[in-house]
């Protein structure tokens, strides 16, 4: 029997740990084995497991503020942490456990060629995985509408990759299109 690869058993704990979301964590792999297919397991595991911080409540887990960089920056630093802690826990060697919370730190931003695939990968996940998530958001009030579309927006904006950013861009726009259908069905219903 073939001995688990540190990839495979990410999955597991991602799948066991995060089950209200762990399908965008799953599709954002899953989008980087189609953009880049090759990756190295840095990347695959960093885009695997780069929001794993919202599986574990805790003191420190910052208060999501749609649309905020010092958010994204405290997200993404625990997020780092968090997994680094357990690739070191499942042997991995501290050179990939280091570089793999590199990569989640900047998995918001992008800046180099594999932060940048990854945070494409984040993105297109994001809008097939999260809108309807998004659409219930602004039905509830939870977050504004306008704070929602400019998420939408920033989503396909923030993608570095030409060809991501091509996939990415159907995508977005019918995620607009749905919220502004609700926003107007809600005005006038």
């Amino acid at each position: 029997m073939a001995r688990e690869s540190l990839v495979e058993r990410a999955r597991r704990w991602v799948l066991e740990n995060y089950p209200f979301n762990s399908g965008h964590l799953v599709r954002t792999l899953e989008w980087v084995d189609r953009l880049a297919p090759g990756s190295s397991e840095a990347v695959r595991l960093a885009a695997l497991t780069h929001d794993m911080e919202r599986a574990f409540p805790g003191p420190d887990q910052p208060i999501t503020r749609l649309n905020d960089v010092e958010y994204y920056r405290a997200h993404s630093d625990r997020s780092a942490r968090i997994v680094s802690e357990w690739l070191r826990e499942n042997g991995a060697s501290p050179g990939l456990a280091d570089e793999v919370s590199t990569l989640i730190r900047l998995h918001e931003f992008g800046g180099n060629p594999d932060a940048s695939l990854v945070q494409a990968a984040d993105s297109l996940s994001f809008l097939e995985t999260n809108i309807e998530l998004f659409l219930d958001f602004a039905r509830s009030k939870k977050y504004p509408v306008d704070e929602i579309r400019t998420k939408f927006q920033e989503t396909l904006n923030r993608i570095e990759l030409p060809q991501a950013r091509a996939l990415a861009a159907p995508l977005a726009a019918d995620a607009l299109r749905r919220l502004d259908r609700q926003e107007h069905s809600q005005s006038h219903g």
